[in-house]
């Protein structure tokens, strides 16, 4: 048993995001059948649900981030803030790459598991991800009007 798990062990990550999917899929369901119920405690009473009620049934994962945006038409706010939204996310991934690559390349300096040639293969593949994340961040500017 213990050689089995040993084999594999790799199958916990797996596993494990089904089981969040699942438990997230059962917080989703929770959340629509109690928006469900209120919307039919409205039609009992004879009033009209509020249509943000209703819009929320429509979201597949209800983030409660819709209602913060201003209601002009106009997409520039929603592509500055996309931007930004990728700018910030984009150096984490620098920051995480790099460091992945600079773990490989310990492992090969070091011939870790007698895997050296592997590690350092990883290494270089994780640095390309770093450098290219770092470009694509300062290449990326807004374009002036």
């Amino acid at each position: 048993m213990e050689d089995m798990f040993r084999q594999f062990w790799w199958l916990i990550f797996p596993l494990s995001w089904f089981v969040f999917g699942a438990y997230q899929s059962w917080l989703s369901y929770k959340a629509n059948r109690d928006t469900l119920d209120l919307i039919k405690s409205y039609a009992q009473s004879g009033r009209e649900p509020p249509p943000e009620l209703l819009a929320k049934l429509s979201k597949r994962w209800n983030d409660g981030d819709e209602g913060d945006e201003p209601d002009d038409g106009d997409d520039r706010w929603r592509r500055r803030r996309y931007r930004r939204h990728r700018r910030y996310h984009g150096w984490s991934r620098v920051a995480l790459f790099g460091c992945l690559g600079a773990g490989f390349l310990f492992a090969s300096i070091t011939d870790l598991y007698q895997a050296g040639p592997a590690f350092i293969i990883v290494a270089f593949v994780m640095g390309a991800l770093a450098v290219s994340a770092a470009v694509a961040i300062l290449v990326d500017r807004e374009p002036r009007l």
